[in-house]
């Protein structure tokens, strides 16, 4: 069923995120040969991370990976990270884009970035594209072949892949916790949500060290990844590896289900998702734990904490965003919104802590 028209495009660039054109071409000439001189650069909508460009010329195809304008936090931005990951799971997990380039130089773009190979596909975002039709057994299938692929990575072989020195999987749950409640403390403005309560309850409720180490993703959600144009239930990349290291794959579940809204959770829950995970056909979370532990054989305990953590995680990382745009380091209007959002997953926490929430 190819429709050029479900294609996800990019676009004009943003104002205030121009690349400079010409000293990209001369710098890229070398490995693009004549191609580069004809470089023409456009952006991909969505995104409030790492920023992605499609560079094009005649009929070839690229894509520019770079981090944020006006950025605080260096770490969670790191392309060189991103490119190794990208470049260790080639042979052995085949949906990630193929890195092609890496520069540390930043009189280049004024900033490190990558360049990898361009996958042509279906990009999910907040609603499904109505020219798609699926039925509701077609979203189901489409889904639930999202959350395996998930378990794809979290069961590949360490050693094999070359990662089995990457990250530090041992305490990798306790060094998150703390790790993102400095990130809150350090993001935090005057006119944001008071999160003193969640952040009580999961240092009360740490799980015990788990020994399981994995290739995490930290950020798998529809709209990072691609869709097949021909057959649009079959996943065909994996894209946004700023985040990947080794560590637990239940806190990796857990922060692709702190997307996931359903039709039993709260109106203002539900009207603030950014996936249309409670159309028809959607599986809800408990059904996508117990499949998950299923094809994994990774037991999921205490899921409670990981999705309340999940919700924090975010609420921390919109926080970062909204940081930017309050001292005005960006002009993004989208950026504006994220504080509402850190209401919205704090009220969400406090149902979770209450136990009228459990997954």
């Amino acid at each position: 069923m190819t429709d050029a028209g479900l294609e996800d495009r990019a676009g004009r660039i943003r104002p205030g995120e121009e690349l400079p054109l010409e000293r990209l071409r001369e710098y890229l000439r070398p490995l693009l040969g004549d191609a580069a001189g004809g470089l023409e650069v456009r952006q991909f909508p969505g995104g409030h991370s790492n920023l992605t460009y499609l560079l094009s010329s005649g009929a070839e195809n690229w894509v520019l990976r770079r981090p944020p304008f006006g950025s605080k936090v260096k770490s969670a931005h790191d392309m060189s990270r991103e490119h190794r990951v990208l470049s260790a799971l080639g042979n052995v997990f085949p949906y990630g884009p193929r890195p092609l380039h890496f520069c540390a130089d930043p009189e280049i773009i004024g900033c490190d970035f990558y360049l990898m190979n361009y996958i042509r596909g279906l990009v999910i975002r907040r609603e499904y594209p109505p020219e798609l039709k699926l039925t509701p057994e077609q979203v189901r299938r489409q889904l639930l072949h999202f959350f395996d692929v998930l378990g794809e990575l979290h069961s590949v072989d360490l050693a094999e892949a070359g990662l089995d020195g990457f990250g530090r999987p041992a305490g990798y749950v306790r060094r998150q916790v703390e790790g993102w409640i400095r990130r809150w403390e350090n993001a935090v403005t005057g006119d944001t949500v008071n999160c003193d309560e969640t952040i009580k309850w999961l240092l009360d409720h740490l799980p015990p060290e788990s020994g399981r180490a994995s290739v995490i993703h930290n950020d798998y959600k529809l709209d990072n990844v691609i869709f097949s144009l021909d057959d649009p239930l079959r996943l065909i990349g994996v894209l946004d590896w700023e985040m990947a290291t080794v560590g637990d794959p239940v806190m990796d579940l857990a922060y692709t289900l702190g997307y996931w809204v359903q039709t039993s959770d709260p109106d203002w829950y539900r009207e603030a998702r950014t996936m249309p995970s409670d159309v028809p056909g959607a599986p809800d979370r408990a059904e996508i734990l117990s499949r998950f532990q299923q094809r994994t054989g990774i037991a999921v305990d205490g899921f409670p904490f990981y999705f309340c953590f999940a919700l924090f995680r975010l609420l921390v990382v919109g926080q970062q965003i909204y940081y930017r745009y309050y001292h005005g380091h960006t002009r993004d209007q989208r950026f504006a919104g994220f504080l509402q959002k850190a209401f919205v997953l704090q009220r969400m926490c406090g149902l979770i802590i209450s136990g009228k929430i459990e997954n």
